[in-house]
């Protein structure tokens, strides 16, 4: 075949270090489109970014360029530069060590923006931790709970 293609639909998931609720009502809509922006940037497409006080998602069309862990490496490195320079209560802002990335199929990406627009309703019910085990568990990801969280 003369051309590469792929179709590639990810979904993105990591945390602040410890959980911390860095993420303020107000710093948000900043760090949303910055990280969609770094997405972008990277050659992917950006469709969605959503989240909490202490965790983000991301969903992202796959380059068939680059590799995910360079991906997230530059996501975290650039915002987490960024949001020190928001605020004096973020200059010891980071982001966890680790992430969850997970493949879906064209048909699941408004299945994938609806949920990530409801983060914030969704996790009045239900933490971080529970929403991200639940999610290694539907993938089939075999983890030890030792290291999943920082």
């Amino acid at each position: 075949m003369p051309q590469s293609l792929n179709n590639i639909l990810l979904h993105l998931v990591f945390s602040t270090k410890n959980r911390f609720p860095y993420l303020g009502l107000s710093i948000r809509p900043g760090l949303h489109a910055y990280l969609a922006t770094v997405v972008r940037n990277m050659g992917c497409e950006c469709p969605r970014v959503g989240g909490t006080s202490d965790h983000v998602h991301l969903a992202v069309w796959f380059s068939r360029t680059i590799t995910v862990a360079a991906l997230v490496e530059e996501i975290k490195i650039s915002s987490s530069k960024w949001l020190k320079t928001q605020s004096p209560n973020l200059r010891n802002f980071t982001w966890q060590r680790g992430y969850g990335v997970f493949s879906l199929g064209s048909a699941d990406l408004d299945a994938l923006l609806s949920y990530i627009d409801n983060q914030v309703e969704h996790h009045r019910i239900r933490t971080f931790q529970d929403e991200y085990r639940s999610f290694l568990t539907k993938f089939n990801v075999v983890y030890d709970e030792r290291y999943v969280w920082d």
